[in-house]
């Protein structure tokens, strides 16, 4: 029953946990805020209910105050999002994520109304390092990795390491290998 959860592929790769025990996951969502935000966020995505959706989306508020997570319910994520040090993170509500994303704390995934006015789609298998900023409306390939304090703003291909600023791109093929663990 919980393996098809809306939410269990993220706590999956959150806690790497394959048999789902009651007293594990309670334990993770008490003491995870991580585990606690993604949960609250697919719930409030998925239910059809306005109580449990409102519901969710005050818990949502009261983290977003308190770590500034700034994610909303509108935006498109796929299975296996995990946000690691989950601190000043913000993430434009038109952004699109495929599925593994590993964001880190820092983290800026925002719209632009420069040069390519938009916002960002991310490709599958990408890691988001510390600080990063992704602004306009481009497209980032699958099995991309974004390093700590680099700034793009143009499309990057798949397989490709991304760093500085302005960015460099540079060509590695499973350039996410040992950042994103426990895919689904």
């Amino acid at each position: 029953m919980f393996y098809k959860a809306w939410w269990y592929n993220d706590y999956y790769r959150s806690t790497g946990d394959t048999t789902f025990i009651l007293s594990h996951f309670l334990k993770d969502f008490i003491f995870q805020h991580r585990l606690r935000y993604v949960i609250y966020f697919r719930i409030a995505q998925k239910t059809k209910s306005k109580l449990i959706k409102l519901f969710c989306e005050y818990k949502l508020f009261r983290l977003c105050r308190k770590f500034g997570i700034e994610l909303k319910t509108q935006t498109q994520i796929g299975d296996g999002f995990v946000m690691f040090h989950p601190y000043n993170i913000t993430i434009s509500p038109d952004a699109i994520l495929g599925k593994n994303i590993n964001i880190m704390k820092g983290a800026t995934i925002g719209l632009s109304f420069g040069r390519k006015p938009g916002a960002p789609r991310l490709g599958n298998c990408v890691y988001v390092g510390i600080n990063s900023t992704i602004l306009g409306g481009i497209t980032i390939g699958d099995d991309v990795l974004i390093a700590p304090n680099a700034f793009v703003n143009e499309d990057i291909p798949s397989h490709s390491i991304v760093i500085g600023n302005p960015c460099k791109i540079i060509h590695k093929e499973n350039a996410t290998k040992n950042y994103i663990y426990h895919r689904v």
